[in-house]
């Protein structure tokens, strides 16, 4: 029930990131302008001084810029034409002298600027949208930031598309962004509820919250007017989401793939990425891309690695971060990265339903392992040798001491009882398996005709062991011990708890048959078995023979 649910969520996230990719290939590919448009080179004044071709450092100074642009072809006249504005500073926009609006107030005397945005966009008069050469002027200040020599770009466009395209890529970038938050929200709350806490779990959860705050950073401009004093720290943001992403996908993949040499790995992915943000500082968008480019470099030696070891799942990856490359190379790059990072966060999920299908298959083998030893358990007692044996003994002392053979009795029915009562547990009180080994030996006492000794030390009451698995060491030691010629044959259980383990020792004293087996035979098999099943791989298990007789140690280990 735990995997269909994690399965269905799977498969929600993958129509999610399916229907945001296909549409918007779609609505890109399907785009056109509907505005021809020829722009010449822009012409800058700077304060009183002589025009000049690039902007120049401004020092504070007011400026002047004049675009001369040539609209050619509107395919459609019924709506507006409309211009885009990017640029810094506070200024006011002129068309063919025409004042069509103003990007913040410009500094004057007495008055500080207030900063406009980056992006601005304008209405365009239609008396004045006809065919033919105009003249965009720009008159304004720059109070701020006056050392980056940053241009102005202008765009022709109808006026409706260039107030509807951002709502347009918002509406498809939320759906992509609020799969992300799902998804991470999903996987913290899985890791922190799991019993078994995997750190591809929280490695993914984290992906997915950092690649939800590269969206919403990268398109914070659509919400909130950014003034153009504060562009950079968006560009910075994004930078080191991009850094921190690139980071966590290769180590992802490492950990999923069982990739060798990990930390070295990582240590000089980490400084080529260091490398990459010294080199290109200050120049956002290479340093973002740069860095992407080093994350699918290494993301894809570690996906071929994988697909030659023959790793499940390697060969998708690759495939995956191929088609990723494909869809950067002819995209731009704002769009293209994205849909990359989301083919690249589909390949995480796929590995992922391997995983969940991996564990799905574990846990119904270790129920299948379970429901074989409850009948292991039961078969102990009542195999056809042993019923034998024992029912036979019980006629002889029935006719020979009826008074004993009630006792005899008594001492089957109650180890009958407590085999009973513990055969669907896979743990039960420590004092519940000493009692049983108790009866045990006491009925084995009456068949054998032998004397049985307990002896039991430092044993804590509050201790849990698997059903069975010391009375089984001990019918092992009845079986292979000789009679004694004299005396008893005396079983001592110890138990000692170390800093990082707790050990039951069971010494059996007596002399041992020469043909005994070292292995234990299905006995050894059934309590390996039953540790495993409890503990894992954290125990050992040890039977040798001693000069007193014969030595079991259990060892069972912390988790790690």
């Amino acid at each position: 029930m735990h995997f269909s649910i994690r399965y269905l969520f799977y498969l929600y996230l993958m129509y999610r990131f399916a229907f945001f990719i296909t549409f918007l290939l779609l609505l890109f590919t399907s785009c056109k302008q509907d505005v021809d448009y020829s722009e010449s080179d822009p012409t800058y004044w700077i304060g009183n001084g002589a025009p000049q071709n690039h902007p120049g450092i401004l020092n504070g100074s007011a400026f002047k810029a004049r675009i001369p642009v040539t609209l050619l072809k509107r395919d459609d006249k019924s709506e507006p034409l409309g211009l885009q504005i990017n640029g810094f500073g506070a200024f006011k926009v002129y068309w063919d002298g025409v004042l069509v609006g103003k990007n913040g107030q410009l500094a004057q005397s007495g008055k500080a600027e207030v900063p406009g945005t980056e992006t601005t966009y304008y209405q365009i008069p239609e008396k004045l949208a006809n065919k033919g050469q105009h003249i965009v002027t720009l008159i304004g200040t720059q109070a701020e930031l006056g050392e980056e020599q940053r241009g102005i770009d202008v765009k022709l466009e109808s006026y409706l598309r260039l107030l509807r395209a951002p709502l347009i890529i918002m509406s498809f970038m939320n759906l992509m962004a609020g799969a992300f938050l799902i998804a991470a929200i999903y996987y913290f709350f899985l890791y922190i509820n799991s019993s078994n806490r995997q750190i591809t779990v929280l490695l993914f959860g984290i992906i997915c919250l950092l690649f939800f705050s590269l969206v919403i950073i990268e398109y914070l401009k659509f919400y909130v007017d950014i003034p153009y004093t504060k562009f950079y720290v968006r560009l910075e943001l994004v930078g080191w989401l991009t850094f921190a992403i690139s980071i966590l996908v290769p180590w992802y993949f490492m950990l999923q793939f069982g990739f060798q040499k990990k930390r070295l790995y990582l240590f000089l992915f980490l400084v080529i990425l260091i490398t990459i943000y010294i080199i290109n500082y200050n120049h956002y968008d290479i340093t973002a891309i740069r860095i992407s480019y080093a994350m699918w470099i290494a993301s894809m030696l570690i996906a071929v690695n994988a697909a030659f070891r023959k790793v499940k799942g390697g060969l998708i990856v690759v495939v995956g971060l191929v088609a990723s490359a494909i869809v950067n190379y002819f995209m731009v790059y704002d769009f293209g990265l994205f849909i990359s990072f989301t083919i690249i966060v589909l390949c995480m999920l796929y590995l992922h339903t391997i995983k969940a299908k991996a564990i799905e298959e574990a846990h119904n083998a270790s129920l299948l392992l379970s429901s074989r030893l409850q009948l292991e358990l039961i078969k102990k007692n009542i195999q056809p040798h042993f019923m034998r044996n024992t029912l036979t003994s019980l006629i002889d002392w029935v006719e020979e001491s009826p008074q004993q053979g009630v006792v005899f009795i008594q001492a089957l029915a109650d180890e009958f009882d407590i085999m009973n009562s513990i055969s669907e547990d896979t743990l039960i009180p420590i004092r519940q398996e000493i009692e049983l080994c108790r009866k045990h030996l006491e009925v084995m006492s009456f068949r054998k005709e032998v004397c049985y000794n307990w002896e039991e030390k430092g044993v804590d009451e509050n201790e849990n062991i698997p059903p069975a698995i010391i009375h089984t060491i001990i019918e092992n030691g009845i079986t292979h011990s000789l009679r004694p010629e004299k005396g008893c044959i005396n079983f001592c259980l110890s138990f000692v708890r170390e800093e990082h383990y707790k050990q039951y020792t069971l010494l059996t004293l007596a002399q041992n048959r020469k043909s005994k087996k070292e292995n234990g035979g299905t006995g050894f098999k059934y309590i390996k078995a039953r540790l495993n099943e409890s503990y894992g791989s954290n125990w050992s298990f040890d039977s040798v023979a001693v000069e007193e007789g014969w030595l079991t140690t259990i060892k069972i280990f912390d988790k790690k």
